[in-house]
């Protein structure tokens, strides 16, 4: 039976890798979707949970594009009190509970009008389709107030952020591009990924592909025999865009082959 492990002890210092708000931050920017929990209207105390669309104001705040018909919008109207969780897309196959995620806490309450305008960009600039609803008269924009941020990162990694980490943090600049990388190298690359696996990761491995990348380096999920288990790799510096990515990394496997030919 597969077993699933963290990274290989070692003597070597951690990995460099962002921060905790950055990573939410992040995560919370690709999302795009998440779920909202309000409390119930109907049984008072319980949680109920909603399919939620967002987008995010200029500092990141969950913009929220909802019907005075909806549950969750009559619950709001009752208790302020909410969360939003976001989760890290997942492929077939792999285990959620490997991925990230975030819960940004906090009361959710109607735009003041002044910030309706900024607001109604940001969601369609999102989700174009919302134009066919936005100006209805029963639709109107909420904003989710932060009181504090939870973020894991996979296994035991996890923490409290706290609003104001996650508001003074920036998206990693790799965050729209990380998909494509990620695609490319595991499609047409593997031999690389593998190269990586065992002359940078040192460890043994059979198989390795990229699980997710960023501007300080990437992560690879390596099978060794009938065992799973992650393996960050850094950058040699900081990477800002997919080129540059694309230049490191043939880099990178350069020097490796160089180190395994001597």
């Amino acid at each position: 039976m597969s077993r699933h492990l963290g990274p290989p002890p070692s003597g070597a210092p951690p990995v460099p890798e962002p921060v905790f708000a950055e990573r939410a931050r992040t995560l919370v920017e690709v999302g795009r979707t998440g779920t909202l929990s309000t409390l119930s209207r109907r049984h008072p105390g319980y949680p109920f949970g909603s399919v939620m669309p967002y987008a995010l104001d200029a500092r990141g705040r969950p913009l929220f594009l909802i019907s005075s018909l909806a549950m969750h919008t009559q619950n709001l109207q009752v208790d302020r009190r909410a969360s939003l969780l976001v989760s890290q897309a997942v492929e077939p196959g792999g285990d959620p509970l490997a991925a990230g995620r975030v819960t940004l806490v906090g009361e959710a309450a109607p735009l003041p009008a002044a910030d309706r305008t900024a607001a109604r960009a940001a969601y369609l600039a999102w989700h174009p389709n919302a134009q066919y609803w936005v100006d209805f008269e029963d639709f109107a924009f909420y904003r989710l107030e932060l009181l504090d941020v939870y973020f894991v990162g996979g296994f035991a990694a996890m923490d409290w952020v706290g609003a104001e980490a996650y508001l003074a943090a920036r998206p990693d600049p790799l965050a729209d591009a990380a998909a494509g990388i990620l695609a490319h190298m595991n499609r047409d690359h593997a031999d690389a990924l593998l190269t990586f696996a065992r002359v940078l990761g040192q460890v043994e491995a059979d198989e390795a592909s990229m699980v997710g990348v960023d501007r300080l380096g990437f992560k690879l999920r390596v099978r060794s025999g009938d065992r799973l288990q992650s393996v960050r790799i850094a950058f040699p510096r900081e990477v800002t865009s997919a080129d540059a990515s694309r230049a490191v990394l043939i880099e990178m496997l350069r020097d490796c082959r160089q180190r395994t030919a001597t």
